[in-house]
């Protein structure tokens, strides 16, 4: 499930008799905090193995993920609010095993998510920025509530995807550039350029989880080709989007 600036990753991963799977070792620009739901992972990260139940892993940091299990990933993008209180936990520091306490009363609703029938969009999302609030011990971010960046929102939400520049943004809003840029940062919590490159990642995986091809989705979402999704997707999250076709 992917929302703005963040997106909530759910794996049952079949438990083998010798060792447990792994990827191959990879970086993405997202913050990724990973936690056990009855599952087992650990990381090889920058030499050390470092093990559940949660760890942060900040941007950009090589790393190697093996998993068994029922394991959740909550990936941030290190410009949200969200984000931006994960790396004040790591305090400079490139991971780090993280505290579980504040997400532990969450695992029913978190083990829902494989049960039938299967949660809607709408409860994965909400659970999602549970989790992120818990994770960062911070409120829920609240709704937006300005007429003027919510008639930006509403023009982009009213028809195919297509490129806006933050000029025309502000225009929309009856705004010069600079005070629309704060005003959206202060309302969204994400840069206006972030936004709508999270937005395209999120329509694409909805595309794609429907049924549509890599191709289809890439376009529906306003990428260039699906080279340009898949690309975007790879450095933001260190696997091919391909392997949506696979869930």
């Amino acid at each position: 499930m992917l929302w703005e600036g963040a997106s909530l990753w759910a794996f049952e991963v079949p438990r083998m008799p010798t060792a447990p799977h792994n990827t191959q070792a990879h970086a993405h620009h997202a913050l990724q905090l990973t936690f056990s739901v009855g599952g087992a992972f650990s990381f090889l990260v920058e030499g050390d193995v470092v093990d559940g139940p949660a760890v942060l892993i900040g941007p950009d940091v090589p790393h190697v993920y093996r998993a068994e299990g029922r394991n959740i990933i909550l990936f941030a993008e290190p410009e949200s609010r969200i984000g931006t209180a994960l790396l004040r936990d790591l305090a400079g520091r490139s991971h780090m095993r993280a505290e579980l306490g504040r997400l532990s009363h969450l695992a029913p609703s978190l083990n829902a998510i494989w049960e039938e029938p299967r949660p809607d969009d709408h409860y994965l999302a909400t659970l999602g920025r549970e989790v992120a609030a818990r994770a960062t011990n911070s409120e829920a971010v609240a709704p937006v509530t300005d007429a003027r960046v919510l008639r930006v929102l509403n023009r982009l939400g009213g028809g195919p995807e297509e490129e806006m520049t933050a000029g025309a943004a502000a225009a929309i809003a009856c705004l010069s550039e600079s005070r629309f840029s704060h005003l959206f940062v202060d309302q969204v919590g994400l840069p206006f350029r972030t936004y709508l490159l999270w937005r395209r990642l999120s329509i694409a995986v909805h595309r794609m989880a429907a049924g549509a091809s890599l191709t289809s989705a890439a376009h529906e979402a306003g990428f260039a080709d699906s080279a340009h999704f898949s690309r975007t997707f790879l450095r933001m999250f260190g696997i091919p989007a391909s392997v949506l076709t696979m869930i």
